[in-house]
């Protein structure tokens, strides 16, 4: 199992609130402690927000790209329905050259829907949009020369699209929330599967894995080529007792205020402990009790290729973000390795 971080470039961190220069600063830190600790991939994700420094993901890890030297860079998500799917894959092609041959891409339609206004696009057209600009993007992926036509962007008659990454096959996930049709499609296409899950009980996405899997299956494709990953709020400290103590505040805090923008009730210390309970979403605890959850849904779910840790939302200092990094590399992924 691969284990690493996604960000949303916050520059949220409660009391201990940064100006956005300082938040990026500290942001590529942490991405260059990830790589030195041993983790596997580091994803930025996409919003339009004012907490957030997102907006230009590919440009935050061509910074990264150049002060690392082993792991793999990757948004999370890339909203594809709202760019241009040349302009996507030209800036990761960019980003693969730069960290010679380290680059991925997440795609989705964004669970955040503030880019279509901002970008001129209709929300009624939420799902065409995706999967025409998909069907591109893996287009230009798979050949030099792009001879394409659609709906919503000028036809390409055969032309090419530079620069070429260094992969042969540069990978594009599929970032999925919890709709069935989107884990058909990542199966039929036989794309790497993405599953955001940020409430609830993990296992209760068994069924639409299968679902997946089961397509994938049917459009010829292997087990092996059918990863499957998750990305989850998270946070590891020294003991399990620390972690809760240092990450529960920012979490309410968070929660809370996003719940009255969307009509959640208010969080409650009986809704957060029954989230860290072994099938609960957060996986937040001492390095032990993390490896064990995280075993604990890899197994549930038929097996797990990649875990990716939401940790910088949550009111968390950089000294806490950095030594939580430090004991994912230094102890949680040897107890999985075991």
């Amino acid at each position: 199992m691969e284990i690493g971080i996604d960000s949303f470039a916050s520059a949220m961190y409660g009391a201990h609130s940064l100006n956005s220069v300082q938040a990026m600063e500290q942001l590529l830190e942490r991405i260059v402690h990830a790589d030195k600790c041993g983790l596997d991939v580091f994803g930025i994700g996409e919003h339009h927000k004012k907490e957030f420094l997102d907006s230009a993901t590919a440009v935050i890890l061509s910074a990264a790209a150049a002060q690392t030297s082993r792991i793999r860079l990757t948004s999370a998500v890339t909203v594809l329905s709202t760019s241009d799917p040349v302009r996507v894959f030209q800036q990761f092609a960019t980003l693969d050259l730069i960290s010679k041959g380290r680059a991925e891409i997440v795609v989705g339609r964004g669970s955040s829907v503030e880019a279509y206004p901002l970008f001129g696009f209709n929300l009624d057209d939420y799902d065409a949009l995706f999967k025409e600009k998909l069907e591109l993007l893996l287009n230009i992926r798979n050949n030099e020369f792009v001879n394409w036509r659609g709906r919503f962007r000028p036809a390409i008659p055969n032309l090419p699209v530079y620069p070429r990454p260094v992969q042969e096959k540069m990978p594009v996930w599929l970032g999925v929330g919890g709709t069935p049709e989107s884990f058909v499609r990542a199966g039929t296409l036989g794309l790497p599967l993405m599953v955001a899950i940020i409430g609830g009980n993990t296992h209760r996405f068994k069924p639409l894995i299968d679902l997946y899997r089961e397509a994938g299956a049917r459009a010829g494709f292997t087990t092996d080529q059918l990863k499957v990953g998750l990305h989850s709020p998270g946070y590891v400290a020294d003991t399990s007792d620390k972690a809760i103590s240092e990450y529960y505040p920012g979490y309410a805090e968070l929660w809370t205020k996003l719940g009255r923008e969307r009509g959640w009730p208010p969080v409650t210390r009986s809704q957060f402990d029954q989230l860290i309970s072994l099938k609960g979403v957060l996986v937040v605890g001492g390095p032990e009790q993390v490896a064990e959850k995280l075993l604990h849904h890899s197994e549930a779910l038929g097996g797990i290729d990649r875990f990716t840790f939401q940790m910088d939302n949550a009111g968390l200092t950089h000294n806490q973000l950095m030594h939580s990094i430090s004991l994912i590399g230094e102890k949680v992924i040897p107890l999985l390795k075991q």
